[in-house]
This record gives C-alpha cells, sequence and structure tokens, in this order.
C-alpha cells in the first residue's frame, strides 16, 4: 500500500510514524511539506518571549526518525482527489491512499493596516520577529487582537496576553503600559467554563483588559487605532494579532472543500473521495484547529489503513478528545482535556494552573520530538 500524506504538521507526522512503526516495509509512505522542518505552536511563544532561539526549536525534516518514510520537500500546485495524484514543484506524485493535511494557511494582508501597524505572531517567521519587537518595545498600550473565525489554537491569544504582562513587569514597563485582548468568542476557552473562569480571574488579577464577542476588522497606522466589527476604535502602541485564516488555495481548487474547509465523517476522517482521508486544521471535523487533535485524528487514519494492510476489521473511530497546556503566566500552566462529540456539547475540565504541569508540558514536547525525530529535547533551551 501506498500512502501520500500532504502536510507535515502533527497530523502528517503523527501519521507517517504510527504507520512505518505499524507496517514497516509492507507499507510505502511519502510526507511531503514546503517547509525544511517543524516548529511546536506552542515552541513560537518560548521564542516570543525569550525562553528558547528559534534555532532550538527547529526540528529538521532531513532528521525524521522513521526509517521508511520518504520526506519530499516541495510547493503542492495542483491535487486531483478522484486519482489521488498531486502535482508538485517536484515532479508528479500519487498514492493508493492520500491524506491531506496541509493545515491552514495565514493572510495578515487581508485585514487592512496590519502589515503596516501590527504584528501577527502565528506563522513562524512573525513569532521569531516578535521576539525584538516586544524586546524594543518602551512600555504603551498593547492589544492582542484575533481577526476573523475560525482560528488556530483558541488558548494562545489569551496565553499570549498574559505572557506580554509578565514581560512588561519584568522589564519595568507595567507603570506606563495596559494589556488588552480582543476575540470573538464569548469565553476564553468556550468548552472549559472551568478554564474560562482561571483566566478571566488570572486577567483581572493583572488588570488585563478583556473584550469578548468582538473581532479587529482593521488598523489604522496613520491614527494608531485598531476597528473592531461594530466600529469601536482602540489605540494601541503595540498590537499582536492572531491572523486571517484560509485553507490552501491548493485545497480549495482541487474541490475538496465545502464552505472553505474539507467536510469528512467526524468518525473516520475519510472525505467523500474514495481513499482519500483530511486531518487537522484544513477540515471542518468541528474539533477546535490544534495541533493535538489533528495527532488524535491521524492516529485514527493511521488504525484505519494498518488493519486494512493486514486484512483485519477495525472498529477504530475518532472520539474528539485532545488535552492541551495553558501558559498563565508566572511560570504556571494548566491543562485542559476536552471532548468534542458530533451532535453534543463540547466538555472540557482544568486541572492547575501549576508549576508542576509546566513539566508535564514539557514531557509532552520531548516525547513527540523523540518520536518522529529520533531527538533527545526540552522545549526551552538555546
Amino acid at each position: 500500500m501506498r500512502v501520500l500524506i500532504l502536510g507535515a504538521g502533527f497530523g502528517g507526522l503523527e501519521l507517517a510514524s504510527s504507520l512505518d512503526s505499524a507496517l514497516g516495509g509492507d507499507v510505502e509512505v511519502t510526507l511531503v511539506d514546503k517547509a525544511d522542518g517543524f516548529v511546536f505552536g506552542f515552541s513560537k511563544l518560548d521564542v516570543m518571549f525569550g525562553r528558547a532561539t528559534a534555532d532550538h526549536v527547529r526540528h529538521r525534516y532531513s532528521d525524521l526518525a522513521p526509517p521508511g518514510v520518504r520526506f519530499v520537500q516541495t510547493t503542492v500546485r495542483s491535487i486531483d482527489p478522484v486519482t489521488r495524484r498531486v502535482e508538485t514543484d517536484a515532479g508528479p506524485l500519487d498514492g493508493d491512499v492520500l491524506v491531506v493535511a496541509l493545515g491552514a494557511d495565514l493572510h495578515p494582508e487581508e485585514t487592512p493596516g496590519l502589515v503596516e501597524a501590527g504584528h501577527e505572531f502565528y506563522t513562524n517567521a512573525g513569532a521569531f520577529a516578535a521576539r525584538d519587537v516586544l524586546d524594543r518595545f518602551a512600555g504603551g498600550d498593547v492589544i492582542v487582537a484575533v481577526t476573523s473565525t475560525p482560528f488556530k489554537c483558541p488558548p494562545a491569544p489569551s496565553e499570549t496576553a498574559l505572557l506580554v504582562h509578565d514581560h512588561l513587569a519584568h522589564r519595568g514597563l507595567l507603570d506606563r503600559s495596559t494589556v488588552s485582548l480582543v476575540m470573538p468568542l464569548g469565553a476564553p476557552i468556550p468548552p472549559s467554563p472551568q478554564a474560562s473562569e482561571a483566566l478571566l480571574s488570572a486577567f483581572a488579577e493583572r488588570g488585563i483588559a478583556w473584550h469578548p464577542g468582538t473581532l479587529v476588522r482593521e488598523l489604522d497606522p496613520v491614527a494608531k487605532v485598531a476597528r473592531t466589527a461594530d466600529g469601536t476604535e482602540l489605540p494601541f502602541d503595540l498590537l499582536l494579532a492572531v491572523p486571517v485564516h484560509r485553507a490552501p488555495a491548493v485545497v480549495v481548487e482541487s474541490g475538496l472543500t465545502e464552505d472553505g474547509w474539507i467536510p469528512v465523517d467526524p468518525l473516520t476522517l475519510r472525505t467523500r473521495f474514495v481513499d482519500v482521508y483530511a486531518v487537522g486544521d484544513v477540515t471542518s471535523v468541528g474539533t477546535p484547529k490544534a495541533g493535538v487533535f489533528a495527532e488524535g485524528q491521524a492516529a485514527v487514519v493511521a488504525a484505519q489503513l494498518v488493519a486494512r494492510a493486514r486484512g483485519e476489521a477495525d472498529p477504530t473511530t475518532y472520539d474528539g478528545r485532545g488535552i492541551c497546556y495553558l501558559e498563565f503566566g508566572g511560570g504556571e500552566v494548566g491543562k485542559v482535556d476536552v471532548t468534542f462529540l458530533s451532535g453534543q456539547a463540547p466538555t472540557g475540565d482544568l486541572e492547575g494552573p501549576s508549576v508542576a504541569l509546566a513539566g508535564h508540558k514539557e514531557t509532552f514536547g520531548a516525547e513527540r520530538a523523540r518520536r518522529w525525530f529520533g531527538r533527545d529535547w526540552t522545549p526551552v533551551g538555546d
């Protein structure tokens, strides 16, 4: 069986590793990505706030641990889901099974004024550049803003607001600064009332202004104000933005999407095309766009393909569960256990926050770095 995986994020890496581990030479896995390396989402914050260097957090695809996985660094130009044939800058590729895990593309240019007056921190380049921006910042009004929905990693804006507060306190700038968080959600983490309540308490303790149910639609580079969807103007000296998310154009052009994202069976991750699956941020499966959910979906696809290769029946279905870690500042981390099941309201429990859970988060990253890249690694370091 030949499996072609487009995208080497959480989903693609987990799927490739699982297939190679279970089937070895009985499967031919090709993993495609335009980048030369992988960065955990949480590592972007580590670099932004000076806890790690950009080089330390980048995991090179040339160091992939699964011995049977062929990695191709190239750009995908077209996808034919009927024939499972893909045209790339490195030539055509095809497979008996095609898995699309290309994530979401980010478009700061779609928010007027953002490129000129703000700083996005969701791409690797944007987050890494924000480190210097924060180090040069002399104090003033800081806004952490979301510019569209859906967006990846819903807790990240809250984490960023708290870590900005820590950063300003460390540099002695709090007396001349304010921090505001502008989000379209009615609560910081809607599936988890416990986590949302803890975050709102943390905001209140630190004087972080919370603007729920609000989207920043444009920035005025001259007046230095952010305008929200209802016309409110919020002044800023530094604006850190979550940019507009879109499915990659090559995915939309393939005919795989509906309403902007790939619909899949929420239990099996199958698309409407035979032997074509999709996992992670590029789908509309109903879970948050976060790496841990892509990983869980990939594990389900892997189990199905392994059972198929062995001629076995496989009852494995996706349970919508994910555990994510949430920075509260002050070295404390919370852990949120969330489950999204089709047709049911999501549920989520909070553990912590505590300093001990920061160690759990490091273990989470270290285990995956070892599994995917054969690398002994800790998230924080030089």
